[in-house]
This record gives structure tokens, C-alpha cells and sequence, in this order.
């Protein structure tokens, strides 16, 4: 037997849900499937259970895209301030972070509860532990092309489709290909994916000498030649994570070196010659570790002079050490992959869907919304934010 509705949704995330709701308010038949065992898992776990769930100053700047301009349509019609809406009608209670992120206070369940509460109250039917197989179309009248498909729970029918089954990253939560590989089903492009915001990984020598930091955490400014964040930074017991560090992830290419300013706030140079004439007997290390902690001194700087006195630095010298510190060279071995990576760059095409509706331009009836798609924000709410957006976007249309 075959259940027709008129909308399958794949994937019950952020970008599904919001889809489904929308489509359902506008009294379309819809059906959600996905292969978990529960719906949400990636909005559970993120925030550290309490989902960062948008940010208050949303940009396309604030997106990568092999097409740059794609996410302006959508951002700009479901904004931040229209998701804020909705979290407040629900009574949820939020707080702002720095850099303009929106955590829930209690928990990443509210949002979740949110979702699931909007869907039911729009008749939309979530089904769970369905794996699909194939998909195809078929003719739904004389005129119109729909799709079927067929799954472990049987076969079903749709005259939309809409992929919203996420990407690559942090599989133990059940992440798979199976977006990349409808599309390339229906020889739809797919730009090549990689890791995005994960912590990097250090050379075997480099991991040895940092081994002692592990738990550390400083501020610094985070550079290569295409992007620049001062964020706070980790080490870890294999390399480099937190914020800045999972930011310039997007932006690096394997092989490539980037820069670390230790002391993004302040000018070394200036503030040790000032120390000198003041303090002249004082050791570079005691100077130094206003700024950083001492076993970072110790295990980072252990070639610098950090027992001598400042009267015995020379200027040049004081300008040699200020630019060790402000330019701290690394090159990674590479990143932790998709294990602990909070994203998937690349993906669908950008520029074989339309922006307003999320539609394939070779495929009527085949919608592709979320992670799924060549779109991937910064860490701080900006990829729910995309799910909000493209998911709200497509369920206007379906």
C-alpha cells in the first residue's frame, strides 16, 4: 500500500521542521520522515544543551558560499527577530551572550518542544525510524510530476520533496550522505564538502610540546590571509579548539599556516619598553604573565630570554619578542574531521536552486533547505538561523 500526501519532508532538524510548520499552516498535507529514533538530536546537543538558536546580528557576511549572495533572500524574509517572535510566544526565556548570541536558559528541549508543538497544532505527522531507499518520479496526473518513495516502512507518495537531511558532521548523531546523494541522483551539482568549525589537530612534535597545556584557555586573534576572528582559543590534548580556532576552520585549507596574536590587546612593544624604564630589574616572564598564563610562557616561549631582566633587552630585542607574540605561527596537521565538527561546508549547489523558494531549477517539485546546501554560518547561531530561514522559505512554496 502507498500513502500519498502532498508534502514529504526528509529530516526532522531545525530546517525540516520549520519547512513542515509553514507548509501545514497553509493546509498542505505533510509528512516528516526521518531514519533516528527521535527528532531534534543535533538541536538537543547543540549549545551544550541549551541551543544557541540565532544571534542578533545576522548577515550574509556571516555566511560561506561558493555563491555569496544565495542566503540574502531567505535571511532577509525569515529574519532573527521573526524567530525571536516565536520563542516568545512560547514563553521561552533566553539570554543574550557576547557577540550577540541567544541561548535558551534552561534548556535546548524548549526549542525542541516548540517545534514538535507548532507541527502538531498544523497537523503535520512526524514518522521516525524510516530509512529510505529509492526515490523516484512518477506521473501524479496529466500534467504534474511528483515523486515516489520507497522505504523500510513502506512506499509513499508526494508532489513536493523537500531534502532536509543535513550534512556530514558528528555521525554518532546519525549523519549520513543521503542528501549529496539524491541530488546527484537527479544530477543535481554538489560543491565538495569538507569539516567546518572543528578543532585543528597538531603535528606529532608540536603535540608533544603542548601536551602541558591541555585545558588552557586565552585570548587571542586568529588570522590567515582570508579571515580574521579574536575569540578565545583551547588547547587540547590534540591540538587547538574553541571559538576562534572553530571559526578559522572554515576558512582553512589543509597544509596552510595561520597566524596567533597572543596578546590581541595590547602593544607589546610599547608596554614592555614602558616596563623596562620602570621596572628594570624586573624578569620577562614576571612581565609577561599579565597577559598569559605562565605554562603557556613556559611551554610556548621557552626560547625567549624569560629569566632575564627587561634593563638587559635591547629595543630590537623587545621589538623580537613583541612579534613572537603578536604573530605566533602554526601549521596544523589538520582538523578532527567530521567526528567533532559542528557543520558541513559545501554541499547542493547554490546555484542550482532558487534563492527565493529553494526549489531545483532542473527538478520542479525538488526542494533542498538547511545544511544540506552549499551554505554554512559562523559558530554563534548563524547555521539554526539558516535552517530558520531556508526551512520558512521552501514551506511558502511546497
Amino acid at each position: 500500500m502507498t500513502t500519498a500526501v502532498d508534502v514529504i519532508v526528509i529530516g526532522a532538524g531545525a530546517a525540516g521542521l520549520m519547512c513542515a510548520i509553514e507548509a501545514a499552516k497553509r493546509g498542505r498535507r505533510v509528512l516528516v520522515l526521518d531514519h533516528a529514533n527521535k527528532p531534534g538530536k543535533k538541536i538537543l546537543m547543540s549549545g551544550g544543551g541549551r541551543c544557541n538558536f540565532t544571534n542578533m546580528d545576522i548577515d550574509a557576511d556571516n555566511f560561506l558560499s561558493r555563491n555569496p549572495h544565495f542566503c540574502k533572500s531567505a535571511l532577509s524574509r525569515y529574519t532573527q527577530w521573526d524567530f525571536i517572535a516565536l520563542v516568545e510566544k512560547h514563553g521561552i526565556p533566553f539570554h543574550e551572550r557576547e557577540h550577540g548570541q541567544l541561548f535558551c536558559n534552561d534548556s535546548s528541549k524548549d526549542i525542541l518542544a516548540m517545534l514538535l508543538d507548532e507541527a502538531a497544532n498544523a497537523n503535520v505527522k512526524v514518522q521516525l525510524e524510516t530509512t529510505i531507499g529509492d526515490v523516484r518520479n512518477y506521473e501524479s496526473d496529466a500534467t504534474a510530476t511528483g515523486f515516489e518513495l520507497l522505504s523500510n516502512r513502506g512506499a509513499y507518495r508526494c508532489d513536493a520533496l523537500v531534502v532536509a537531511s543535513g550534512g556530514l558532521s558528528i555521525p554518532r548523531m546519525g549523519a549520513t550522505p543521503f542528501g549529496y546523494q539524491l541530488a546527484a541522483r537527479f544530477a543535481i551539482k554538489i560543491q565538495p564538502t569538507r569539516a567546518g568549525l572543528v578543532p585543528f589537530t597538531l603535528h606529532a612534535d608540536d603535540h608533544i610540546q603542548r601536551a602541558a597545556l591541555s585545558g588552557v584557555a586565552i585570548e587571542c586573534r586568529a588570522s590567515n590571509a582570508r579571515q580574521s576572528y579574536e575569540r578565545s582559543m583551547l588547547f587540547t590534548h590534540r591540538g587547538l579548539s574553541g571559538p576562534a580556532m572553530l571559526q578559522l576552520s572554515s576558512y582553512w585549507e589543509p597544509g596552510e599556516s595561520f597566524s596567533l596574536d597572543l596578546c590581541p590587546q595590547t602593544d607589546l612593544t610599547s608596554v614592555l619598553e614602558s616596563l623596562r624604564e620602570q621596572s628594570p630589574r624586573m624578569q620577562l616572564n614576571t612581565a609577561l604573565h599579565e597577559w598569559l598564563p605562565r605554562r603557556v610562557i613556559s611551554s610556548l616561549l621557552s626560547e625567549l630570554p624569560l629569566e632575564d631582566a627587561l634593563r638587559s633587552l635591547s629595543s630590537r630585542r623587545i621589538e623580537d619578542i613583541a612579534r613572537t607574540l603578536h604573530n605566533w605561527q602554526v601549521k596544523p596537521a589538520g582538523t578532527e574531521g567530521y567526528r567533532t565538527a559542528e557543520v558541513t561546508l559545501g554541499g547542493v549547489d547554490c546555484d542550482a536552486l532558487s534563492s527565493k523558494t529553494m526549489q531545483s531549477k532542473q527538478v520542479p517539485g525538488l526542494y533542498f533547505i538547511g545544511e544540506v546546501v552549499d551554505v554554512t554560518g559562523w559558530l554563534g547561531g548563524y547555521n539554526f538561523q539558516w535552517a530558520w530561514s531556508s526551512g520558512w522559505c521552501a514551506g511558502q512554496y511546497v
